[in-house]
């Protein structure tokens, strides 16, 4: 068994009702999934904010991932943990509380939790229970999702089997079918096979839950009327004059937003010392938007005084995503950033394989320090952002690593510290806490701190993707095919040029190119494809040899996971 499920299978957990009780919340507001879930309705949601003052958004990010893990996820919760650790200290002593903080992320998908990534809910002593139940069915939220979109699939597929009153091409169909596993079989597929009765044949494709459109509108949707609205947006194919074809023109609106109606309400679970936590949505970073839902993230704002939030793997994704489409859609906005970094990250993107990760090595720790920089300095120049550096400590690491890491970043006029949560849940984040305190607090009192972008909504598309590879990925050039410009252009002339982009490409490198670590400067980004996702309010960007679809790794995790005879599932992690 891992320690992680050991660990979290041995706590003890409160009702989920008593720790709604310490944010406020009463049974009433609940809709209970057992004992220790439950789910907050929209109204509820909406009747919050009428009647509080929102806390501070906390942004948690990080340096650019390595096979190694980084332990983001394990970090947020170890924040919020610190945070509520820190402020019952204060109070204890008799001194000024700090605020209860609340957390909200993303919920896991099955594909990496089946895979090679494991699951989602932390690690250690810093994790969200019941890790079990949030790590594979939870409250079945993805299921609503992927059904709401195969059945957009279905209905259009419908609509051209009964004569095709809209002449849809069936060659410029849009939307794909999904699942939330990784299965590379179904990458390229051809349906409709069978005669008469078995459809119109045509090329179709596959995409995991997490890259889908529907999940991205979702997560991005700020009430019921909102879901539906953008829901009909969705553009799922063009007719033969090509003209755009949407959800509504299909019909299928309506139905869609009726499986998400419940599943759209966020999901209140704890972590292992009692933090409120909103775990809701789950857009991959690399392929998608990579952020928990809009009103997960406002529950914990209106319910805490620290709001707590993620956004997936390295700042020149999750964060640049975040802030220049999450926050947009929103109108959030950090008021400081928290970035995750770690001694076998910095020596990983100074060189060292991943095999030797573990071996005290100073010089390639400070070799690989440019990566953690480049991703400070993105946060501050670009977008105007303070951020502090959470140097997630593992076993291996050495004194000497940590204080000379510390050591050159304070040179650089950065507040980073070492945070031990994993080992030692929210008393070893404490260092971590007090660093966000201090550095909320000082923020608080300077000027400015609006929120600053890239790139104008008014640009071409294609000048907004050379923004974003210049400017947060330090590219040299673009490389856009000429096929690719004029489906740009064709968004444009259709009235989506206003959109943001989002860029699908590869989370081990700044690049395109997963093999380029550290921090390169001058490199090409090359765009393979475009996507419109007009319901969800972007256009992605699909660059390098990114896949929408997955697969399994030879030795995935499904082979280590099982179920003993009482019914206790061993081998999550």
């Amino acid at each position: 068994m891992s320690i992680d499920l050991e660990i979290a299978q041995a706590a003890t957990l409160k009702r989920i009702t008593d720790i709604a009780d310490t944010v406020g919340l009463s049974t009433d507001d609940l809709i209970p999934y057992g004992w220790t879930k439950a789910k907050v309705p929209v109204a509820v949601l909406e009747r919050l904010e009428a009647d509080t003052t929102p806390g501070r958004l906390i942004l948690v990010t990080a340096m650019s991932p390595t096979p190694a893990g980084e332990g983001k996820t394990t970090t947020s919760i170890g924040l919020a943990d610190g945070l509520n650790e820190r402020n019952r200290r204060r109070i204890v002593a008799g001194e000024a509380p700090t605020g209860q903080a609340v957390l909200a992320l993303r919920e896991p998908s099955l594909g990496p939790v089946f895979g090679m990534k494991g699951g989602a809910a932390g690690g250690g002593h810093a994790q969200v229970v019941p890790m079990e139940d949030i790590n594979l069915h939870f409250t079945g939220d993805f299921n609503a999702i992927a059904l709401a979109n195969n059945l957009a699939a279905t209905m259009l597929d419908n609509h051209i089997d009964h004569g095709n009153a809209l002449d849809i091409d069936p060659r410029r169909i849009h939307i794909h079918r999904v699942m939330d596993l990784n299965d590379r079989a179904l990458r390229n597929t051809t349906i409709g096979l069978g005669g008469l009765n078995g459809g119109v044949p045509r090329e179709d494709h596959f995409d995991i839950v997490v890259a889908s459109e529907v999940m991205a509108v979702f997560c991005l949707s700020t009430s019921v009327a909102d879901l539906r609205a953008r829901l009909a947006r969705i553009v799922v194919a063009h007719t033969r004059d090509r003209t755009p074809v949407t959800v509504d023109d299909i019909g299928a609106a309506g139905a869609m937003t009726a499986l998400l109606r419940d599943a759209l309400s966020p999901n209140l679970v704890q972590t292992l010392e009692h933090t409120p936590a909103f775990i809701h949505g789950g857009p991959f970073a690399n392929i998608a938007h990579g952020c928990n839902s809009a009103l997960a993230t406002r529950s914990a704002l209106a319910l805490g005084d620290w709001a707590i939030t993620e956004a997936g793997f390295g700042a020149d994704l999750g964060a640049e995503k975040f802030l220049d489409i999450k926050c947009r859609a929103t109108g959030l906005w950090p008021d400081l950033v928290c970035v995750v970094g770690t001694v076998r990250a910095l020596k990983y993107h100074g060189g060292i394989e991943k095999e030797a990760l573990e071996e005290e090595n100073v010089e390639a720790m400070l070799a690989g320090m440019p990566n953690l920089e480049h991703h400070l300095s993105v946060l501050r120049d670009v977008y105007g952002l303070t951020a502090v550096v959470s140097l997630n400590r593992f076993p291996s690491d050495t004194d000497a690593e940590v204080e000379a890491a510390i050591a050159h970043l304070a040179q650089q006029g950065v507040r980073a510290v070492s945070a031990e949560h994993w080992a030692h849940g929210g008393a070893g984040a404490l260092d971590l806490a007090d660093a966000v305190i201090a550095a909320a607090e000082e923020r608080s009192t300077a000027s400015g701190g609006g929120p600053r972008h890239p790139y104008e909504l008014t640009a071409h598309p294609a000048e907004k993707i050379k923004a974003l590879a210049t400017t947060v990925y330090r590219a040299g050039s673009v490389q856009i095919p000429a096929a690719v410009r004029r489906t740009l252009d064709q968004y444009v002339q259709e009235g989506y040029g206003d959109l943001p982009v989002c860029i699908a490409k590869t989370q081990y490198s700044l690049s395109s190119d997963p093999s380029l670590r550290g921090a390169p400067v001058g490199h090409e980004l090359t765009v393979r494809d475009v996507r419109l996702s007009a319901g969800a309010g972007f256009i992605v960007v699909i660059c390098g040899d990114i896949m929408t679809m997955p697969g399994l790794p030879k030795d995935p995790a499904a082979h280590r996971i099982d179920v003993t005879d009482d019914g206790s599932i061993t081998g999550l992690f």
